[in-house]
């Protein structure tokens, strides 16, 4: 990274790298807005999984589609939101083979808190760089989304029943 009278350039990093630390500005609010209200005690993975049912009320199955892992990536942090009561698991009365997973009331807390502290990031996002450029921007990371690591198009993903970037 260049010095350029006493500023940091960020031109010659890559834009993988940039997103990556970029990434831990909504992972630190979210985690200082769980902290203030008590509710930090989430698994890795955790809040991203409640936030994610919070905001869409999607369900658990169609969160990790969104979040493109397999479920078995995800479900010791599932079994801990349980235990820690962030989650409920219920039978499924038309598919006894089916659980389902809810969002408890503890578990609505901590995707307020965490809508919350998104929303405050994504104000100080727009006030620091303007509404149009944040438009740019999510137009860059929804192309990034629609592509293969060889660069072609693998369109749009489903996402509970409607089509999501």
């Amino acid at each position: 990274m260049s010095q350029t009278a006493g500023k940091d350039h960020y031109d010659d990093v890559p834009l993988s790298a940039l997103l990556r630390v970029a990434r831990g500005t909504y992972a630190r609010a979210v985690q200082k807005a769980l902290a203030q209200n008590g509710l930090d005690n989430l698994p890795a993975n955790g809040s991203a999984i409640i936030t994610a049912m919070h905001w869409s009320g999607a369900s658990l199955e169609s969160v990790i589609h969104w979040m493109g892992v397999t479920k078995q990536a995800v479900s010791q942090a599932v079994d801990t939101l349980v235990v820690r009561g962030y989650l409920e698991r219920s039978s499924d009365r038309s598919d006894r083979r089916r659980v389902n997973l809810t969002l408890t009331d503890q578990g609505r807390a901590a995707g307020k808190s965490a809508q919350s502290a998104i929303e405050r990031v994504d104000r100080e996002l727009r006030r620091r760089v303007g509404a149009r450029a944040v438009g740019h921007a999510r137009a860059v990371l929804v192309a990034l989304l629609e592509m293969d690591s060889d660069g072609r198009g693998r369109g749009r993903r489903r996402v509970s029943g409607s089509e999501e970037w």
